[in-house]
């Protein structure tokens, strides 16, 4: 079904190839998982699928890519549209038309489907998903992971034999992201389908995968047909397989499940450890000035439906606070309030006492920063070095500022690169460095870690905790339970617009089944959350009696 034979990938300017010496045979039928770091190569692999590497993209293939038996060198992607579907990181960049109903169309009529039959495939489709209410929708007025599910309903329409991913789940919420991957499974298991997918949320899809390939640094790839063994070598593991790799537990667990049976003696053995307190950020900073968010009674209303209704929330200093809920739920239109992007149709919001629609230029960016889902949006600059010379001139920061702190995140980026040739975990972190030498007082970040590896995260994670000590307020829409876990002192619940849960996050990921983290699940009812607060329980080691 597809066949790789020592492809390598080379762009322009690149000082080594992207991919070097692939050789992959994948069978009809399979669900493939592709594991990398950020900007590993996994986007190049997908793309030379379906034709974009090289007609797309550009840059020089090297070797032979057959998909259904067909060279993607001499036949560019609309051609190849019947026999693989490709769906991208951001979906919106993708989309042809106005509505929802119509974007599920369009390929089909691209490629003469009947009509009857197109119309049958439409209502499949919307009943697949789980999208039928959204068929007369507007594609600008939906929500980023609804925009992602109506991505892949467009090109399930043309009933490909392959299917391609980036990042699929990226912008789902937790029940969103089951769904999807249900009905993956659905295709793989029932239809044959041939499914190759990249994720950087290993938690919620290695499990099902058949095989997994590794992507090295190096551009060469590893083909691993058991998962288990692939979690063994990779630097990139879910928290399950990080609990087992600590543990001993060979096989590896995939899954809570399997993680869970492994984890009865562990929990039996902390039940008996009293566990010490939980540092709380906000408390430990109380000597900081309050550097506060509020929203009172604020309602926003669009299209005559209410997407946020007498929301109130307070935001203070050294709170990093998780705006969670499903997708739809108003998490983006709260962000986009206290970041003064639209003023409440009823309510007062405010940003260290002022009106964030009333503060511009300086003002504004120095008190309040605002990152949206797509980070690319904030760059405009024909370099990477452009960019953060730009930042530290707009915000009156020391020359070098901003490049100070993307150097700290990605070293290995020249300052020659164009943005628009970053991978997406690398354009979030250039533009965290641009907002980030303002200073704000408010952080604000929507999906901060979609397109992040598990490293990048953990980076991620460091630089929130450094500024909330600093004593910066932070908010983040989030659908990663993992990151909530690792670094928010509070989770807020957002559900049609009300807010239906505010409270600290440890107990907002411990009696949610939805919001809790692996650990969390994995140990319940004890209350922990991270692989490293289990690990701390055990400072001289895990005692044999417990290993299994």
């Amino acid at each position: 079904m597809i066949r790789f034979t020592d492809v390598s990938v080379t762009y322009d300017g690149a000082p080594a190839p992207t991919l070097r010496g692939v050789d992959l045979d994948i069978p009809e039928g399979e669900l493939v998982l592709v594991v990398g770091p950020t900007g590993s190569g996994k986007s190049t692999l997908l793309k030379a699928l379906n034709g974009l590497v090289p007609h797309f993209t550009g840059g020089t293939l090297a070797g032979r890519v057959e998909v259904a038996g067909r060279d993607t060198a001499t036949q560019p992607p609309r051609e190849l549209a019947d026999a693989v579907g490709y769906v991208a990181q951001d979906p919106q960049h993708g989309f042809v038309t106005d509505t929802v109903e119509d974007e599920l169309a369009y390929t089909m009529e691209s490629l003469a489907v009947p009509p009857d039959v197109m119309r049958r495939r439409v209502e499949e489709t919307l009943d697949l998903l789980g999208i039928a209410d959204l068929r007369g929708r507007p594609l600008r007025d939906l929500s980023g992971g609804e925009q992602q599910r109506v991505a892949i309903g467009a090109v399930l329409t043309a009933q490909p034999r392959i299917l391609v991913l980036d990042e699929p789940t990226s912008a789902l919420d937790p029940q969103g992201a089951e769904e999807v991957l249900a009905a993956i499974q659905r295709l793989v298991h029932d239809l044959g389908l041939t499914v190759v997918m990249s994720e950087h949320r290993l938690e919620r899809v290695v499990q099902f995968a058949d095989r997994v390939l590794l992507m090295r640094p190096d551009g060469r790839v590893a083909d691993h047909a058991d998962p288990a063994a692939a979690m063994h070598t990779s630097l990139l593991a879910p928290a399950v397989v990080e609990l087992g790799r600590w543990a001993g537990w060979d096989p590896l667990p995939l899954s809570i499940r399997d993680a869970r049976r492994r984890a009865a003696p562990l929990r039996s053995r902390l039940a008996q450890i009293t566990p010490d307190p939980v540092e709380d950020v906000a408390a430990a900073r109380a000597d900081v000035p309050d550097t506060s968010a509020a929203l009172e009674r604020v309602s926003v209303i669009r299209s005559g439906t209410p997407v946020l209704r007498d929301v109130s929330l307070t935001v203070s200093a050294g709170d990093i606070v998780a705006l969670m809920g499903r997708n739809g739920a108003g998490k983006s239109t709260l962000l986009s309030l206290l970041a003064g992007q639209r003023p409440a149709d009823r309510g007062r919001v405010t940003v260290v006492g002022h009106d964030p629609v009333s503060l511009s230029g300086s003002d504004l960016v120095r008190r309040v920063g605002f990152i949206p889902q797509e980070a690319g949006d904030l760059l405009w600059a024909e370099s990477v070095e452009q960019e953060c010379r730009a930042a530290d001139s707009d915000t009156g920061a020391q020359p070098g500022t901003a490049w100070g702190i993307f150097h700290d995140l990605r070293p290995e980026v020249s300052p020659g690169t164009h943005p628009g040739d970053l991978s997406e975990g690398t354009r979030l972190a250039l533009a965290l460095s641009v907002i980030l030498a303002g200073d704000p007082d408010v952080l604000l970040l929507d999906e901060p870690t979609r397109g992040l590896d598990y490293c990048a995260k953990e980076q991620l994670a460091g630089l929130l905790r450094a500024r909330a000590f600093s004593g910066r307020a932070i908010v983040l829409a989030t659908h990663d339970v993992e990151l909530v876990a690792q670094v928010c002192t509070r989770m807020v619940l957002l559900a049609d617009g009300d807010v239906v849960l505010d409270t600290d996050a440890r107990s907002g990921a411990v009696s949610s089944p939805a919001f809790a983290p692996q650990v969390a699940k994995v140990m319940a009812p004890l209350p922990l959350l991270t692989v490293s607060e289990v690990r701390d329980a055990f400072p001289q080691g895990l005692p044999a009696e417990v290993v299994v």
